[in-house]
């Protein structure tokens, strides 16, 4: 039985997955939108809705938090003042998912993730 299985594993094992979460977030903060499957963008949402809450506090302690889990500097300290800021009076709901066509090799459903 499948009960209490939040996490979509996508084919992959806890490494990998990470690894892909981690590339698209980052690209996700450096150009502001993605295109990919509309699995791999729903279980990247609440991953990184969660550091965009996180990066509101503005403190020391969840910047350093952000960068480790971005594994990134440059893109921890771009989503701490640049998208953050943006999102201060915002509860929640920093990102958009629109569906889009299927991809015409394997027919896999596509969408695009961007922030609002």
């Amino acid at each position: 039985m499948k009960h209490h299985q939040k996490i979509k594993k996508l084919g992959r094992n806890k490494d990998q997955r990470t690894a892909l979460f981690r590339t698209q977030s980052l690209s996700l903060i450096k150009h502001g939108r993605i295109k990919t499957t509309l699995a791999k963008a729903k279980s990247l949402r609440p991953d990184l809705e969660k550091l965009v809450t996180l990066a509101k506090k503005n403190s020391l302690a969840s910047r350093k938090l952000v960068a480790s889990r971005l594994g990134n500097d440059e893109a921890a300290k771009k989503l701490c003042e640049e998208i953050a800021n943006k999102y201060k009076d915002r509860p929640g709901g920093y990102l958009r998912i629109i569906k889009m066509p299927n991809r015409v090799s394997d027919a896999a459903p596509l969408a695009l993730i961007e922030f609002v």
